[in-house]
């Protein structure tokens, strides 16, 4: 069984909702990337999304953004976000692993390749976002013969395209809160709950909200409305607030805690 799917069936019966951090892996090492991996686990992290630096994202905000331009200046590849996964793994963490990652990496890598990998090193999903529905046929077979998920984003501009997305979706259909990039934001898309409703009747599989949440306050709003939700933005942020407190080879306990402390308070401990 897939560690997404076992993980939602856990929290159902528990009568949680999936808190999913996204991390910019390599921000600011990849040592740092890992202490945070373990450290967001213990402060009540579900699964957690490992996001590739990319040079042009397209659906990411200013703040991944510059968390990517840190991340690309050491040179972090795929395989180093891949190899992140395998070492946490390796210090003995139990989350889901979620590649967010563009298709040109992937295309330029090979679908096999990328996909035997993931495999190999316990990766369970994949969100690409850049990848639409109508050209993803030969990606999501791939994906499926190594037993990884490929999860789709669904937005509020998808229109009649919803239902499709949502009823052929595997691990959760993300589905975007906000209309435009990735960012913290204090208002949401108007007709959300009907958006979500019209989602929730389509999927077979989980749903989750991403896309500007950023406090407890927001998450216990679409706690009821979803199975989980995705704080990027404001994580990155704190990340990149707390810079001062990491040092080349490891995370110093100061920025540690102040990461794990906001991931905690966002779960509700």
């Amino acid at each position: 069984m897939n560690l997404i799917d076992k993980r939602f069936a856990e929290l159902k019966e528990r009568g949680e909702t999936a808190m999913i951090p996204f991390l910019t892996i390599g921000d600011p090492t990849i040592e740092a990337s890992l202490e945070l991996i373990l450290e967001m686990e213990r402060a009540g992290a579900d699964l957690i999304e490992l996001g590739v630096p990319y040079s042009d994202p397209l659906a990411d905000g200013p703040v991944i953004q510059r968390s990517s331009e840190r991340a690309l200046l050491r040179k972090i590849t795929i395989f180093d976000v891949i190899d992140v996964a395998r070492q946490a793994r390796s210090r003995g963490s139990k989350l889901p692993f979620i590649l967010f990652t563009y298709y040109n990496p992937v295309l330029q890598i090979g679908l096999e390749r990328i996909f035997k990998t993931m495999q190999e090193n316990e990766i369970s999903g994949i969100i690409i976002p850049d990848l639409p529905l109508e050209e993803d046929s030969e990606t999501r077979a791939i994906a499926e013969t190594y037993g990884v998920h490929l999860i789709p984003l669904v937005a509020p501009t998808s229109n009649e395209r919803v239902k499709r997305i949502a009823a052929g979706a595997r691990g959760f259909v993300y589905c975007v809160s906000s209309l435009g990039v990735t960012g913290e934001r204090a208002e949401f898309f108007g007709g959300i709950e009907d958006f979500l409703s019209t989602v929730r009747e389509a999927a077979k599989v989980p749903i989750v909200v991403g896309f500007g949440i950023s406090n407890r306050e927001q998450v216990q709003r679409f706690e009821k409305l979803c199975d989980g939700v995705v704080v990027g933005s404001a994580i990155v942020r704190t990340i990149e607030s707390a810079l001062h407190h990491f040092q080349e080879d490891a995370a110093h306990p100061e920025g540690l805690q102040q990461i794990g402390g906001f991931v905690g308070q966002l779960k509700g401990r």
